[in-house]
């Protein structure tokens, strides 16, 4: 219930086709079996289970989630997942606000800010110049509390 709610919260654009989603869940689970530290293993499954729950949430549930979703034995899994994607949609408006033109309570964002190109594909969907938008958001990453 409250996950429903974050995801309410957070207003991320429902994507089409519905294949999206099962291709983003592939791409993170391969992402998950590459990491090597604790700490990529514990950032890469946030982003599957992320992945899961946003299709889920989105209307288009996987034939089949890992048994290991369970939130009282994966609650640190949770606990960064949310954090790390509050964080960044966070971002994303605190960047927009600053790069002014825009209303920044429309910006509903939570891809990786650490990465350029996707910085730019954030401000060409939203109509902001993406020069002023890049460098807004590398001023802001010195001094934002990004997860990664």
């Amino acid at each position: 219930m409250a996950l429903h709610r974050w995801f309410a919260m957070l207003k991320l654009t429902r994507q089409s086709p519905p294949s999206w989603y099962r291709s983003r869940i592939h791409e993170e689970l391969r992402e998950r079996r590459a990491a090597r530290t604790v700490w990529q293993k514990l950032s890469e499954t946030s982003d599957v289970f992320f992945s899961i729950l946003r299709a889920q949430y989105d209307g288009h549930p996987v034939t089949r989630p890992p048994p290991t979703l369970c939130l009282w034995r994966n609650s640190l899994v949770y606990s960064y997942m949310v954090a790390k994607y509050t964080s960044r949609w966070s971002f994303y408006r605190m960047a927009s606000r600053l790069c002014r033109g825009v209303d920044h309570r429309l910006i509903c964002e939570v891809v990786n800010p650490a990465k350029d190109h996707k910085l730019e594909e954030v401000a060409l969907r939203h109509h902001i110049d993406p020069a002023i938008f890049k460098r807004t958001c590398r001023k802001l990453r010195r001094i934002w509390p990004l997860l990664p």
